[in-house]
């Protein structure tokens, strides 16, 4: 058989791939509703329920219905696009009119667009019809949802407990937060308190985290400081630190200092990061007496681009391994000037060694100079090696080329060339055909 494949040709092949796309049905309509970037975005998903393995032929009468609906559905969906709302109504309420397949589609764009214009009520009607004569339509949902949101705009109260679903539930939830927080909150809680999957409940809690009243703090507080699952105590922690303010930091240092739990400390501080809080950040990184807990408020310094506070921390640390953490983390927010200022004036080989390595994987725009004089001037050769492998991490050919040609100690020289052939570099090329050429 693979012979046989093989055999056929490429233009063979192709005729046959053509004839199987072609065979597929001229209209594969469905899906739902997306968002308003892209309102039409579910209209071409394949429905494959019951569709047959090959399309039956159509008649010429059928195939022109069929094209008469693709072009109607093209002109709505670019209405859409640009925001031509009544254009839009009148497309898909041609469509619609056809009772073709995916009328009931038809009918929920012709109700968004209607809404679009602010004709509320022409939209209920549509809607309507859509739930009326298409009841087991998939497109039902997406109608609940569109008419919540108009109650809402129209400053509606939307009876959370009479939603089908518990994505309607939090729709409207999220509508109550808007215009009544002190209803919605109690609910939000009990919601977050229930048996409901994670997934709801992350999603009630992100509603909860985009009010600012004191009341949904609170709660949002009772979440991080334990009282739920350890996933959505994680997900307030996030919360507090990115849409919080001054008390939210606050929350995060009092739960910070509170618990045992190494995870939530180490959360924490990350959360400091997000949060931009430095302070803190410095704090921990001066007294957490958990080693660990210590390095890694250190390295969320260097994320955070704290370079004041690590230079702080550096000159007052008596700990080689504890600096060479804070380099570490200096890299981290690349501040080369202060890993050049330790190459130059620590005293330290290890740790002058560690700020050239860091250095090395920064790059060589700015570095590479600072590199060749401290190989030129200094004596000890783990220093030295270290100088060769950050060039050679930074590919700078031309720096290893010009110590190479200055270089009189012949196990250093055998380092380098080991190095530059190793480099994709012409300049490196042209040294070792020179030295061959001795």
């Amino acid at each position: 058989m693979r012979s046989y494949i093989r055999n056929l040709g490429r233009y063979t092949v192709a005729a046959i791939l053509m004839a199987l796309i072609f065979s597929a049905p001229p209209s594969a309509w469905g899906g739902q509703a997306a968002s308003d970037a892209d309102p039409a975005a579910g209209w071409f998903a394949a429905d494959s329920a019951g569709a047959p393995a090959v399309a039956p032929v159509s008649s010429p009468a059928a195939y022109a219905e069929d094209a008469q609906s693709d072009a109607l559905y093209k002109s709505g969906t670019q209405a859409l696009d640009d925001h031509q709302w009544q254009m839009a109504v009148d497309k898909f309420g041609q469509l619609a009119d056809r009772h073709a397949d995916h009328a009931d589609e038809a009918l929920y764009w012709k109700a968004y667009a209607q809404q679009k214009l602010g004709d509320r009520a022409a939209a209920r009607a549509t809607l309507d019809i859509l739930r009326r004569e298409y009841r087991q339509s998939r497109w039902l949902r997406d109608a609940a949802a569109l008419r919540i949101q108009m109650q809402q705009d129209s400053g509606e109260s939307v009876p959370v407990q009479d939603q089908p679903d518990e994505d309607l539930k939090l729709l409207a939830l999220n509508g109550l937060m808007n215009s009544d927080p002190e209803k919605a909150i109690p609910i939000l809680q009990k919601f977050l308190e229930s048996s409901q999957p994670e997934k709801l409940r992350d999603r009630a809690l992100f509603v909860l985290s985009q009010s600012n009243s004191p009341q949904a703090r609170d709660v949002l507080g009772q979440i991080a400081r334990g009282n739920s699952s350890p996933e959505l105590q994680k997900k307030a922690l996030d919360d507090l630190a990115l849409f919080g303010g001054k008390d939210s930091r606050q929350t995060l240092a009092e739960v910070y200092s509170s618990t045992g739990n190494v995870d939530v400390r180490r959360q924490i501080l990350h959360d400091f990061m997000l949060s931009g809080d430095r302070d803190r950040l410095l704090t921990a990184a001066k007294g957490e007496t958990n080693p660990e807990l210590r390095i890694d408020a250190i390295h969320q310094l260097g994320l955070l681009g704290a370079n004041d506070q690590l230079w702080q921390l550096y000159q007052q640390e008596s700990s080689v391994d504890v600096k060479k953490e804070i380099l570490h983390a200096l890299f981290l927010s690349g501040n080369s000037q202060r890993l050049l200022e330790v190459v130059r004036t620590e005293r330290n080989p290890e740790l002058q060694r560690e700020a050239i390595h860091s250095l090395g994987l920064l790059g060589g725009d700015k570095t590479g100079d600072t590199l060749v004089s401290i190989y030129s001037s200094n004596m000890d050769p783990e220093t030295k090696k270290a100088v060769l492998d950050a060039l050679f991490i930074q590919g700078n050919a031309h720096a290893l080329v010009g110590i190479a040609r200055k270089e009189t100690n012949p196990a250093m020289k055998k380092e380098i060339v080991s190095k530059l052939a190793l480099m994709n570099s012409k300049e490196a090329t042209d040294y070792m055909m020179e030295i061959l050429s001795k």
